[in-house]
């Protein structure tokens, strides 16, 4: 008879006691589907005497997670720590040095460390699972590494924070600021202890950077993502979008180019009646584009005890069932270090401008956009007072380049009152 995966948990948080309440609700089902019991044999965490709403009669306990890690009768370390250093790491680190393959969640340790861990787990013969680290209980990992594998991958996009996805719904659906719709996520717990992981897009920009190595044969490279966060998107800003037929969503999007490895993660303005436009609340879409198979898309829950513990227990299953990946794919020892590349493949903006109302002031400024090579597609002048005019343009395809030469001239104009924004607008 096949001896049960003994697995050990480091993290009762609420994805570590999900995991718990999966595994003690389903043995039996669980066991039928991987061919062998799956058992938890120790677990870790910062406090023992915390009520987290499952048993833990009958686990050994280990106040360090590196200890926990090196027990002999652990096969598989799961990671639900969280953090790119520290416990996490230390942990990691330790199990594959013990021989024990590792399943974790923790998309920060691996966007920045992800290459050397990989390279460590496949020298030892270890894996590295980490479905769960990316888009919650959406099997994004799996369709890049399995499903779509005879694919060239074109181009990999998508929302892949709920909290922002959550704000922006909220300040268009309810018409609040973004500071009240910020407070109303806080009050419900959708944000992290550092609230600009979230809305400062570095968490979104985590999971980009992961998906892209997959995807593109490449080295993870979170430092060559363009992070640009959702704090300075107005409510004037989601209205006149919508007036406009678009939504602005936090949106990721990778592509390997000829010039290097675009990966952006900015607001950008989607067709409302496009599949990302139409996703709600705290949901994760992710649209994946490959050669052979055209446009897949993915929409779930990006977060939460049930579908990130979910995505924790697949992994977990495969391992049981005897599957072995390279972390990233491909073997890490292959994996090419990408070029990081601004984007430059031309794409309409919607820019936002206060003008000095007076005559002239939109010719001046049409003349500057010009210049720099911009069309304007449409434009729209709101009501006004107090001597400025608000004005909203849409741009012809351009790129930012060219918007950064207009805008550098714009002051010269005499006529632009604040800083103009830009926000991009999505081709889905």
């Amino acid at each position: 008879m096949t001896s049960p995966l003994r697995l050990g948990i480091a993290g009762l948080g609420t994805v570590g006691a999900g995991v718990l309440r999966i595994l003690q609700e389903h043995p039996e089902m669980l066991a039928a589907r991987a061919g062998r019991e799956i058992t938890v044999t120790a677990v870790s965490a910062r406090s023992r005497g915390k009520d987290r709403g499952v048993a833990l009669d009958g686990y050994a306990w280990e106040d360090d997670a590196v200890a926990l890690a090196r027990r002999d009768d652990v096969d598989v370390l799961v990671e639900l720590i969280g953090g790119d250093e520290g416990p996490a790491k230390d942990a990691v680190e330790a199990a594959l040095a013990a021989g024990k393959d590792v399943v974790t969640a923790n998309k920060a340790l691996l966007a920045i460390h992800g290459q050397a861990l990989a390279e460590t787990a496949e020298a030892a013969g270890r894996v590295i699972r980490f479905e769960a680290a990316v888009a919650g209980g959406i099997p994004v990992v799996k369709a890049l590494t399995e499903g779509l594998a005879g694919n060239e991958i074109a181009r990999v996009m998508g929302v892949m924070n709920g909290t922002c996805n959550y704000i922006l719904t909220r300040m268009e659906e309810a018409g609040l600021t973004y500071d009240e719709a910020f407070a109303e996520a806080d009050g419900l717990g959708f944000l992290e202890a550092d609230p600009t992981l979230d809305v400062g897009g570095i968490d979104a920009g985590h999971k980009l950077a992961l998906l892209s190595a997959i995807a593109f044969g490449t080295k993870v490279d979170f430092e060559g993502v363009e992070l640009e966060g959702i704090g300075a998107v107005t409510i004037e800003d989601i209205r006149q979008a919508a007036d406009m037929g678009y939504r602005i969503k936090l949106l990721g999007v990778a592509q390997l180019t000829g010039r290097g490895l675009e990966q952006r993660m900015s607001p950008c303005l989607v067709p409302a009646t496009s599949p990302l436009g139409q996703l709600q609340g705290g949901t994760n879409m992710v649209v994946l584009e490959g050669d052979a198979v055209g446009q897949i898309v993915l929409r779930g829950a990006g977060a939460g005890a049930g579908p990130t513990a979910s995505a924790v227990m697949a992994d977990v299953l495969d391992l049981a069932r005897g599957l072995r990946l390279p972390v990233f794919g491909q073997p890490a020892a292959g994996l090419v270090a990408a070029r990081a590349a601004r984007a430059a493949i031309p794409a309409p903006y919607y820019l936002r401008l206060a003008l000095t109302d007076k005559p002239g002031a939109l010719a001046r400024v049409a003349g500057v956009l010009g210049e720099a090579g911009i069309s304007i597609h449409r434009m729209r002048q709101y009501e006004h007072g107090g001597g400025t005019a608000p004005v909203l343009i849409v741009t012809h395809r351009t790129t930012r380049g060219a918007l950064e030469e207009a805008f550098a001239a714009l002051p010269g104009t005499r006529v632009v009152q604040g800083e103009p924004v830009a926000i991009r607008i999505e081709e889905v």
